[in-house]
């Protein structure tokens, strides 16, 4: 049996737009010049040819990931859970007590991780310490510059 992706109702929209981006759009622009690319002759010599093929090849297999990551998904609403521990999309204030300063991260599917934007797998390596863990509660990660310990100040849902 195929294992289910956990997915936020946001991550899953967004991977939609991708593919309907990659489907409507890139795929369409492709199929009109590879159609250029063979008015022109010889395939053999052909760059523009070989290059939208390449590319054509990128793009279906993209196409292909994000099906089956939507096909694999158990999509979750964030805003209607309800917990006094760290689950599955909950948003976390935490406390970095080296830095002294405040950071707030949502817990989200590995495909919508974006660190950036504050979104954090739960299967990396703060998410899975996150799991579980109630306000009050410190956390100590492995990271590349040495452990980490944050402290959870606030659990929300949104």
């Amino acid at each position: 049996m195929t294992e289910r992706e956990l997915m936020t109702i946001q991550g899953k929209k967004r991977i939609e737009q991708e593919l309907g981006q990659l489907i409507k759009v890139e795929r369409e622009d492709l199929k009109r010049v590879i159609a250029e690319a063979r008015a022109l002759g010889d395939l053999k010599e052909n760059a523009e040819y070989h290059s939208a093929k390449e590319k054509q090849s990128m793009i279906e297999g993209r196409i292909a990931q994000l099906q089956g990551v939507i096909a694999r998904a158990e999509v979750i609403d964030p805003s209607s859970l309800r917990s006094t521990k760290v689950i599955f999309g909950a948003t976390v204030k935490l406390f970095d007590t080296e830095k002294d300063t405040e950071v707030v991260y949502q817990i989200v599917g590995k495909d919508e991780a974006d660190l950036k934007n504050g979104k954090i797998s739960y299967l990396s390596p703060l998410g899975k310490a996150l799991l579980g863990k109630e306000k009050g509660d410190t956390v100590t990660v492995q990271a590349p510059k040495g452990q980490v310990e944050y402290e959870v100040c606030e659990i929300f849902f949104k």
